[in-house]
């Protein structure tokens, strides 16, 4: 590759993510909500703290609203964003930086392209498939982890690679950085520095290079971190917060919005082998959709495989399947519901650079092979299909990322009808996207049965709650108006929601 295809393809992914954040007026969902709301909090000077609360999981007991936010996301999403906030506090101004980030994408997969394809013309079709990237497409653009956790996933993993390659231990210094960096931005990128440690330690070189490599990617990834676990000691008194690990104890996805935010182990057991192991294999099956469908936008699944099959040799690709192998793993054993709710598909945002030249590389080396046998004009033959690939990717990107951004773009008008003042604290579904709205502090519905919202209400002044019809079992009946306790007054009914007036008195 030159530098002349850099550029133009760097230009190329610039001015389409220009234009699919300016399509795009709302951050979407509960998770691009939060870290929005926390990126705009700080560069208001508001510190990291949440106006609301959107799980009681790892919430300190004594915590009432504000509430130092982050205690179970992470926190450098946030960070990121919050940088050209300090000048125009808006969703626009936060987009400002996922652009550049994704073309940082689009340049790692045309040098992975090259890099494994061994030709120009993988690397740009690699650029090409990444820069219609299917249902990441308007993801990529809205205030979430995915761009950033590509972009230093994606460089960790090369990091690793090249690290491989060499036996340098600057490698794998340069990898833990990246790797401190992805666990900022997730709490799964710590995944990646057990891949470090794999890698590093394999015989390849001499005991004393292994040793000293991972001993600096460590070091590297430790001094990152650093602040975050000072940060977590003084608000939280341990270095990580440990709730987001009870997840792996869920019966139910709704075991998210216990309170208190406890997840029994108990309760885990007594739920049985039969329950859990579906559990398992209902992840399985959601998460190979996402695998063949999100990530490989299917058309590239079977060509991924041939071409990690035919590189498997390849010291560059070594912590790129270990990865994707444990990250699939944990995501449909240790975390199923959570993996198969957005898990995966949030992690495996840096595997796709990767996904992009090896599914290339895996096309071309068959359509060599096939022009071999068919005699063929292989240049001829790998123009026509690889261009095909291109036109689906960017159809399906298309298809995907249009319905998505208007449904996003819409959000705004149920949160507004409500018409509780921003003054008052609500208890809602989506926290989150409540305050962005109307700027006003909410928390969210428990999985609790009704009688028991008075503990909740009375501990973070909640006036009202409100109820769509996504609500946890146990409040289906205050959906229906059965079985009201004497403390909620109901006020509102329409086809969108319900409200309920908490009686002080």
């Amino acid at each position: 590759m030159t530098r002349q295809d850099y550029l133009r393809i760097g230009l190329l992914a610039v001015i389409v993510g220009a234009v699919m954040a300016v399509l795009i007026k709302n951050p979407g969902y509960t998770d691009a909500y939060y870290y929005f709301n926390a990126a705009q909090r700080l560069a208001t000077g508001k510190g990291l703290t949440d106006a609301g609360v959107w799980t009681y999981i790892g919430l300190p007991e004594t915590a009432t609203l504000p509430v130092p936010s982050h205690l179970y996301w992470m926190p450098l999403t946030s960070l990121v964003s919050a940088l050209p906030m300090l000048i125009a506090p808006t969703f626009n101004a936060a987009q400002i930086v996922y652009v550049p980030l994704f073309a940082a994408l689009v340049l790692i997969a045309m040098w992975l392209g090259q890099r494994i394809g061994k030709t120009r013309r993988a690397g740009w079709l690699a650029g090409l498939v990444m820069l219609f990237s299917g249902y990441f497409m308007p993801f990529w653009f809205t205030s979430d982890a995915f761009t950033l956790y590509g972009v230093v996933g994606a460089a960790a993993l090369i990091g690793i690679g090249r690290g491989r390659e060499s036996g340098s231990w600057r490698w794998y210094a340069l990898s833990g950085v990246c790797i401190g960096l992805a666990h900022l931005t997730r709490n799964d990128g710590l995944l990646l520095l057990f891949v470090l440690w794999i890698v590093a330690l394999w015989p390849a070189h001499s005991l004393r290079s292994r040793i000293v490599g991972a001993g600096a990617g460590t070091l590297a990834y430790l001094l990152v971190m650093l602040p975050w676990f000072l940060r977590n000691l003084s608000v939280i008194r341990t270095i990580l917060p440990v709730g987001g690990l009870q997840t792996a104890w869920m019966r139910e996805y709704n075991d998210l919005f216990n309170y208190p935010g406890v997840i029994d182990f108990q309760k885990f057991l007594a739920w049985g082998i039969p329950n859990i192991l579906r559990s398992r294999f209902d992840a399985f099956f959601v998460n190979l959709q996402t695998a063949i469908a999100v990530e490989s936008l299917i058309v590239l699944a079977p060509f991924i495989l041939i071409a990690l099959w035919a590189r498997r040799r390849d010291p560059l690709l070594t912590g790129v399947w270990l990865y994707a192998l444990g990250l699939h793993a944990v995501m449909t054993v240790v975390f199923p519901f959570s993996g198969a709710r957005g898990g995966l598909f949030h992690s495996a945002a840096a595997l796709m650079p990767f996904w992009a030249a090896l599914g290339i590389a895996g096309l071309l080396d068959t359509i060599a092979w096939a022009a071999k046998r068919r005699r063929w004009p292989v240049r001829q033959a790998q123009t026509v299909f690889g261009g095909a690939v291109i036109l689906w990717a960017a159809g399906f990107s298309v298809l995907g990322a249009l319905p998505k951004a208007s449904q996003w773009n819409s959000a705004g008008d149920y949160y507004v009808g409500i018409g509780v003042s921003p003054s008052e604290v609500i208890m809602i579904n989506d926290p989150a996207a409540y305050y962005y709205f109307t700027g006003g502090s909410a928390v969210v519905l428990p999985n609790v049965p009704a009688v028991n919202l008075a503990t909740i209400l009375n501990r973070f002044k909640v006036t009202t709650v409100v109820l769509d019809e996504n609500v946890p079992v146990p409040l289906e009946p205050l959906w229906r108006r059965e079985d009201v306790p004497f403390f909620l007054e109901h006020r509102r009914k329409d086809d969108r929601f319900r409200v309920y007036r908490y009686r002080l008195d």
